[in-house]
């Protein structure tokens, strides 16, 4: 992997003498305060100000103070004029636009494209303090405040929709956020480098435009010389299957027995042709064990670092849901910082359409940097000029411990991997430490817990490939599917270890473990299960299987439910040897993509089975840049060449997707007259009977729809309790106590 500049190593601008803002200035008053006449950079956001690393507007402010500049910040402006973003003035160097933590449209709109009710991240939980699509309408209302001011775009908002994108709510593929809003860069990912790189050339004299050479961004291609020294090859004739297998798995592999996969099996290459464009491809022979297919295997490594991939434009992909599908397994497979190979798009057609380029990902961030990153002087509270007020985003994380950036889980549905990257960043041990001790001395209302000690994942914490060689040269889209990698170092000693110096923190009661848990990893740690079951489940453990059956866990790349149920005996094992009543909450998504009616009615009888009652669910989302969403436009699996590529069941209409949800509330009344329905066209009126052997009873109670029935000796129907889990709780002592007010309270869904 390319060697990166370290962030602290840069030469600070001079505004540097100002130092350090207790809070990054809101308005001119604040600015006049620290003597400031002007600002270098502001950042305009639809979150609310809180200055704390969990919040990238702050983030990206303090690690720009630290080069040197001055930096405002203009929090959930009044997009409906130009008035409040001309509140600090012109920066002398540029606007940097996000929509907030969140993109505009998931942060407003349900899974239903229903309008929400709350915003987490807006002062007081109050809705309708961004626009749709913040991100364009905030870069319009920065050009009409200031015409020829800069304008660099960055947030989760702009990463995700940096190609042509299927987008959930308008129900059509629009084309890379940069044409849409006219902005001169694009900053995607984790994107510290990019951006400290960035401003510094930027208050050299550069323009951000025509900055081309940045790892991490996306820019509007003006310059026809820019190829002139480039291989350009179409995507299309690289995304081609060798031994057409009749099972193909997610990554072009076969594997002996499916279990280790291994990223390098030692064997020699034999060399096939390309039948789509005559080119020499290398497939490891079946005898290895192993049939690996790798894009680009045509070319010279020296020929191979100047080489553009061409993706299919805007246009193709917008009348070609297979293109579209293509493009997008392209972009995920060309996300390795060691190996990833930039790309261009073309925007539009005909004369003065545009073209944009997609450079490489950023090279992760060292240990030490992160430090950096995470101690720099931020206040760790909200703006004073807020008052006070609830803002739930805040208090949710406030004593919480970020130890972590990634996930090489790559679940489909899922967009953490395509922002933050496959490659794990960790902190140390004693930064981590030391900001448990900082929370305790300055954080108003600290009583002893910490919330959670995580990130992404609860337990990814320092583990990466064994190998750095192998590593840098991956193109697997999981190192945990559908087998864990062979290579991947999976010791969680180092995570262990930091749990117990945490609790030994003189002031700190309690650690407790919020973040969402891959429980096939824990699970070859015994003593991490261990530890967490002994001293860090707050009485509910929070998993997410998602799915029972194969086809929609398939379509997820998520471990099958035989893992859940590994973890849960040891689960349950550990909290008896404690003495501990601790449940596990186990979360699961209706109508993902690959999922039938009858997958949903499985889950539903397992869930009975196992005594389950959800008040938690979750329908399906497709969010910008996911592969499920891919699948959900397509209704075919990117996850497999363009070649070998069949259509999936896609629950799409808005009944099937209302009835998918029903199954996993199969005890709620409300539910049961769809669910008589579906069941009668699966033929399974088996199911329908008053026993408790019966999914759902031939009643129906009163005032919940559908006729009103009595109970066989002719009382009146009683309705349904609703309580999370009817199984008693691992470790009971025979008390049998409802966890539906735990389930209220611990409703943050994980990762």
């Amino acid at each position: 992997m390319n060697a990166a500049k370290p962030l602290f190593s840069y030469r600070k601008f001079w505004a540097e003498c100002y130092g350090p803002a207790p809070f990054l200035p809101r308005t001119r008053a604040e600015m006049d305060e620290l003597g400031w006449d002007s600002c270098d950079v502001i950042v305009i956001s639809g979150d609310a100000y809180i200055d704390h690393p969990s919040f990238g507007a702050a983030l990206i402010g303090r690690l720009l103070e630290a080069q040197g500049y001055r930096v405002g910040i203009i929090a959930q402006p009044d997009w409906r004029s130009v008035d409040d973003f001309k509140a600090l003035g012109k920066p002398n160097l540029y606007f940097g636009v996000t929509a907030g933590n969140m993109d505009s449209m998931v942060n407003r709109y349900t899974s239903d494209r229903k309008i929400r009710s709350n915003d987490a991240y807006t002062a007081g939980g109050e809705a309708n303090r961004r626009p749709d699509r913040a991100t364009i309408v905030y870069t319009q209302r920065c050009r009409e405040a200031y015409k020829n001011c800069g304008v660099v775009l960055g947030g989760i908002e702009g990463s995700l929709r940096r190609a042509a994108h299927y987008d959930y709510w308008s129900d059509k593929v629009r084309r890379s956020i940069l044409v849409d809003t006219k902005a001169d860069i694009l900053l995607y990912g984790n994107a510290e480098r990019a951006l400290v790189e960035l401003t510094h050339r930027i208050a050299g004299g550069e323009h951000p435009s025509d900055i081309t050479d940045l790892r991490g961004t996306v820019f509007v291609r003006k310059n026809p010389e820019l190829t002139k020294d480039w291989i350009i090859k179409d995507s299309t004739s690289i995304d081609t299957p060798g031994v057409v297998d009749p099972h193909p798995d997610p990554y072009e592999m076969k594997e002996a027995n499916n279990k280790d996969a291994s990223c390098n099996t030692g064997k020699q290459p034999v060399t096939e042709v390309n039948p789509v464009d005559g080119q020499p491809i290398e497939v490891l022979p079946e005898k290895a064990g192993v049939q690996v297919v790798q894009l680009g295997n045509y070319q010279k490594a020296k020929d191979r670092a100047k080489t553009l991939i061409q993706l299919p434009s805007y246009n193709q992909v917008l009348d070609n849901p297979s293109l579209y599908a293509h493009a997008s397994r392209v972009l995920h497979l060309e996300s390795n910082p060691g190996n990833a190979r930039p790309m261009i798009q073309g925007q539009g057609q005909g004369p003065g359409s545009k073209e944009i380029q997609i450079n490489p990902p950023p090279i992760p961030l060292t240990t030490e940097e992160l430090d950096w990153v995470y101690e720099l002087p931020y206040a760790r509270q909200p703006h004073p000029s807020y008052e006070g007020a609830k803002i739930p985003a805040w208090d949710m994380i406030r004593f919480s411990v970020n130890i972590m950036r990634g996930c090489f889980g790559g679940c489909t549905f899922c967009s953490i991997t395509e922002h933050e990257g496959r490659i794990i960043q960790s902190r140390s041990e004693q930064s981590v430490l030391n900001e448990i001790a900082n929370i305790r001395d300055k954080t108003d209302g600290f009583t002893g817990t910490i919330s959670d000690l995580g990130g992404p994942t609860a337990n990814m914490y320092r583990l990466a490939c064994n190998d750095p060689k192998i590593e840098s040269s991956c193109r697997r889209l999981s190192c945990v599917f559908p087998g864990i990698c062979k290579n991947l170092n999976t010791d969680h000693t180092p995570l262990i270890n930091l749990y117990r110096k945490a609790r030994e923190i003189p002031g700190v009661k309690r650690v407790l473990i919020a973040s969402g848990l891959r429980y096939d990893l824990a699970v070859r740690s015994p003593e991490y299960v261990k530890e967490l079951v002994t001293h860090h489940v707050g009485g509910y453990l929070k998993i997410a299987p998602e799915h029972t059956e194969d086809g929609p866990l398939n379509s997820m790349m998520k471990p099958g439910i035989g893992a859940y149920e590994e973890f849960r005996e040891m689960f349950e094992k550990f909290s008896a040897e404690a003495g501990k009543e601790q449940y596990l909450i186990p979360y699961f998504i209706a109508a993902h993509p690959g999922t039938t009616n009858l997958d949903m009615l499985n889950l539903a009888l397992w869930l009975k089975k196992n005594k389950f009652r959800l008040d938690q669910v979750q329908t399906f989302l497709p969010t910008p840049m996911a592969m499920a969403t891919a699948m959900y436009h397509s209704e075919q699996s990117p996850l497999v060449p363009l070649k070998r590529r069949a259509p999936i069941p896609i629950p799409r209409k808005a009944g099937v997707r209302k009835l998918h949800k029903a199954f996993l509330r199969y005890h709620d009344p409300e539910n049961w007259p769809l669910l008589r329905e579906a069941l009668k066209e699966l033929g399974r009126t088996d199911l329908i009977g008053n026993t408790k052997q019966h999914l759902i009873p031939t009643w129906q109670p009163k005032g919940t729809g559908g006729e009103q029935f009595k109970t066989s000796n002719g009382r009146p129907a009683m309705t349904t309790h609703n309580h999370f889990n009817d199984k008693k709780p691992a470790g009971n002592k025979g008390k049998n106590t409802s966890t539906k007010k735990a389930a209220r309270k611990h409703s943050k869904r994980p990762r």
